[in-house]
């Protein structure tokens, strides 16, 4: 049995979102989101790394081909989100507060809809900024 590896790309994109909720009363949002609930909304450099991870294929000596996995991230990620206003572009978010955690879920399941072999996906690790950083790994 050949050894496994991880591999991460990491990418960047800008988007803009506001944190509300249509299940929770105006003054509930203001009083759970604060200033994320601005009505202009607000917006964020975000920097995303995939990880997938699976054996080293004997012939090629790799996991997966890197320019495949960067094709995929610009197709399912960056073409959707980058310089988006979440809450109005991606239907996603009609139903989903544009939370940071929502955001890598969100990730999650667009890379599974279109790699090769969707097994290899491991970890989304999404910073909203350098302080505030969520990792999803699927359910």
């Amino acid at each position: 049995m050949p050894p496994s590896a991880y591999i991460t790309r990491i990418e960047q994109f800008s988007a803009s979102h506001r944190l509300h909720s249509n299940n929770l009363s105006d003054e509930e949002n203001v009083k759970i989101f604060g200033k994320c609930n601005n009505k202009y909304g607000h917006g964020h450099n975000y920097k995303v790394e995939i990880t997938v991870r699976g054996p080293v294929d004997e012939t090629t000596g790799m996991v997966m081909n890197i320019a495949d996995l960067k094709k995929h991230i610009n197709f399912a990620v960056l073409e959707t989100l980058d310089h988006k206003n979440l809450d109005m572009d991606v239907p996603y978010f009609k139903d989903y507060v544009s939370t940071t955690e929502n955001v890598a879920i969100f990730i999650w399941q667009q890379l599974k809809k279109v790699l090769n072999n969707p097994d290899l996906l491991y970890k989304i690790k999404l910073y909203e900024t350098d302080k505030n950083v969520v990792v999803y790994k699927g359910d």
